[in-house]
């Protein structure tokens, strides 16, 4: 019998205009495998292969469901994966997008957080992502580049950029301040009949007209299929589940081992960090280390310095650091288990209070952020965090550049601002070399992004093996 209507076709629309579900499960976990460089590295990788390789999401939509993420707490750069898997296959794309994006990076920081209990200091293992980093900076000033080009059709968006880098990189505003000013500007300027304002990044200019219609636009254009379409029967089914899934354990911990526990610890403690990250992992690793190091006694000071960087030099979110906090909390307080079981439980049940709720914002909201596509003051409202997003983004790549390049980097207030000013004498010529070659490759000499990062990350192990890291 013929389908009579959408929402009763158990293939989704993505499907129906040829993106298949097993195609895109492989290329989540190539997209996977290649998140390196914290958020802008990410959203680099997942830009240049859903929007300009794979033509799956225009610039627009994806644009669009950045912005989304961006006001969310958790690692953004995640939550857009789940959120373009969701469109494309639904909740099963959403799941397979999102577990894939977090699998690689927990999987490497779990055996990097078993070698260090274990051995101590993995100078030899990180020295291997050496390469790796130096690349991925080409990848996310390809980024910024590319979409800064697509973003900023003007010039007041380019002034909005301009102070949204200005205002995260020299002052320290909070992240949450920045995009909901660059909201209120793009609002008010819509009210006040500001061209600037009129259209998001992703609609005017010469590429827009040239390039055709991505797929899934294509596709909804035609049908606007039933898991896209907001309602309020099916939200509140999917937050029943997930809270469930998420807080669930976390009341079995406390009732079964009590408060004092250090899983139930663990649970209580990295639950309330799951929504309270906004402005991704930095913004948030200071207090985790405060409270880990002085109040709880999990880590010694300085050790999620080391977790930092063996988060930075693996694949997926930076916020995976958390994970390696949460194997020390249980590896040094393991009571009658061995202390790696311990260990090993206790990085497990950060990482799943961690990101667990990641997939019920996007569940549950995005249905309505998309319903609202269309409307004219969100849209500006919108543009306003586009543009500055582009600033964030440019922030968060020179800081991935500062400490890439530079053993050292230094904080120093003067009139009000946090100058982040590195210390010349550590400068490492190696990086500083490939990094180089890495940005002529894809700049100048139009690589494409698997041969430069495979060749950096080569040429790293060879400049290690030679004594040079």
């Amino acid at each position: 019998m013929p389908y009579t209507s959408i929402a009763d076709n158990p293939i989704s629309t993505a499907e129906r205009h040829g993106i298949s579900f097993r195609e895109a499960f492989w290329v989540w976990a190539r997209v996977a495998a290649l998140s390196f460089g914290g958020p802008a590295g990410q959203i680099a990788v997942m830009h240049r292969i859903l929007v300009e390789e794979k033509r799956w999401i225009g610039e627009t939509r994806f644009l669009h469901a950045l912005n989304y993420c961006m006001l969310l707490p958790g690692p953004e750069a995640q939550q857009l994966a789940v959120y373009i898997g969701w469109l494309l296959h639904r909740i099963r794309g959403g799941l397979v997008a999102g577990t894939l994006f977090v699998l690689p990076g927990a999987i490497a920081l779990m055996v990097l957080s078993w070698l260090y209990a274990g051995y101590g200091e993995l100078g030899v293992v990180q020295a291997l992502f050496f390469g790796l980093k130096a690349a991925v900076l080409a990848v996310v000033l390809e980024a910024v580049v590319k979409v800064g080009k697509r973003a900023l059709k003007n010039r007041t968006l380019m002034a909005l950029a301009a102070l949204a880098f200005i205002g995260i990189f020299f002052f320290a505003v909070p992240f949450p301040i920045i995009v909901i000013a660059a909201a209120l500007i793009g609002f008010s300027g819509n009210a006040a009949g500001w061209e600037a304002f009129r259209g998001s990044g992703g609609h005017g200019g010469k590429a827009a007209v040239e390039e055709a219609p991505a797929a899934i636009d294509t596709a909804f254009a035609r049908e606007i299929p039933d898991h896209v379409r907001p309602s309020l029967r099916r939200a509140i089914k999917i937050t029943a589940i997930w809270l469930l899934l998420w807080l669930g354990p976390v009341a079995a911990l406390l009732v079964l081992l009590g408060p004092e526990n250090v899983f139930s610890a663990i649970a209580v403690f990295f639950s309330e960090m799951a929504v309270v990250t906004f402005g991704g992992a930095y913004a948030v690793l200071a207090y985790v280390a405060q409270e880990a190091v002085q109040s709880y006694h999990w880590l010694a000071p300085g050790e999620m310095l080391a977790g930092l960087g063996m988060a930075e030099t693996t694949p997926g979110p930076l916020i995976m650091v958390l994970q390696f906090v949460g194997f020390l909390a249980a590896f040094r307080h393991p009571g009658p288990l061995d202390p790696m079981l311990a260990g090993t439980l206790g990085g497990l049940l950060t990482t799943w209070v961690t990101f667990t709720p990641c997939f019920l914002w996007i569940f549950v909201g995005a249905p309505y952020i998309e319903a609202l596509r269309g409307n004219k003051a969100l849209t500006a409202a919108l543009t306003g965090i586009t543009a500055a997003v582009v600033g964030v983004i440019l922030n968060l790549a020179i800081w991935f550049a500062l400490h890439t390049l530079f053993g050292e980097v230094d904080e120093r207030h003067a009139f009000g601002m946090v100058l982040q000013v590195p210390v010349p004498a550590t400068l490492n010529v190696a990086s500083l070399l490939l990094s180089a070659a890495a940005i002529l490759a894809l700049f100048r000499f139009k690589f494409g992004m698997i041969p430069t990062l495979l060749g950096c990350s080569a040429a790293g192990i060879v400049i290690h093996l030679a004594g040079g890291i």
